[in-house]
């Protein structure tokens, strides 16, 4: 079983495994330079050093080269200061060259040696000579990260139909796949506008409560079940799974909500057809 260590470059972004190698007393929120495949990088301790078992372990782990000194982080906070002027001079060039994107942020690495573009484009883009120019404005290795509608928002964060920040830009840290499937089981309205996030896609949140409506809907009677309650047989009508409670309509056409604990499922029936001309409720 290795020994890792959890290391984040930015907050609320993945987590990646590095081995401690030689370096020993590391402590959660130490700033270490660790190697990646781009190159060193300045990263955060967030979890300390820690038996993980082979299997969690992915391609070949990487490690901490040394803690990163006052000057580093000096370093890194210069770098920092200048990525809005880099954004700026960066869609100055996108205008000038008339190419159909839209740059949305701008990242250098902590010793200034990378200079990393993203940006959102509804096609594939030849951004050769944007990157030759940005190249020469900056002296310095510039590369273009196309991004998706739901990185963008993690980017430039915002708040969400609740009143509450983004949780993409907040504290979430990896995007989950979400389905119309989860809207469904959540007897969500389907409405497109109802149901997405600033972004256009499908809530976030909607991942969060699906586990805990499968789990108690397979315990609840179905709709349209035929049950016993303390004033009566009724039939099942709706289902409230926050509070674990059902709608029940009575035989005598009254309709009360009562606690799932409190009803008792009787063999399987239909429901008795309604006479012509009366309409539901």
């Amino acid at each position: 079983m290795p020994e890792v260590v959890g290391v984040r470059f930015k907050p609320c972004t993945k987590m990646y495994y590095f081995s401690p190698g030689d370096i020993t007393d590391l402590k959660v929120g130490d700033p270490v330079i660790v190697e990646t495949v781009q190159g060193e990088e300045l990263g955060w301790i967030v979890m300390a050093p820690t038996m993980v078992g082979d299997d969690e372990i992915k391609g070949t782990l990487k490690p901490i080269l040394r803690r990163a000194t006052p000057v580093d982080l000096a370093m890194a906070e210069v770098f920092r200061s200048r990525e809005a002027a880099a954004l700026a001079k960066c869609r100055e060039k996108i205008a000038e060259l008339g190419l159909p994107m839209k740059a949305i942020g701008a990242e250098y690495s902590f010793n200034g040696e990378r200079l990393v573009i993203s940006f959102v484009a509804e096609e594939r883009i030849d951004f050769r000579e944007l990157v030759r120019q940005l190249a020469k404005s900056f002296k310095t290795h510039v590369e273009m990260k196309q991004v998706g509608a739901r990185d963008e928002a993690k980017l430039l964060g915002g708040y969400a139909v609740c009143g509450r920040e983004l949780c993409c830009a907040s504290w979430l840290t990896e995007f989950h796949p979400v389905s119309i499937k989860m809207a469904k089981q959540q007897d969500l309205p389907l409405t497109p506008t109802e149901i997405s996030g600033v972004c256009g896609r499908l809530l976030c949140c909607l991942v969060f409560e699906n586990d805990l409506y499968v789990e108690v809907k397979q315990s609840m009677p179905k709709v349209g079940s035929v049950v016993n309650t303390p004033h009566g047989k009724g039939t099942i009508v709706g289902l409230n799974v926050l509070t674990e409670t059902l709608m029940v309509e009575l035989q005598n056409e009254l309709t009360i909500e009562v606690k799932a604990s409190e009803v008792t499922p009787l063999a399987e029936q239909k429901r008795p057809a309604r006479p012509e001309g009366k309409s539901s409720r």
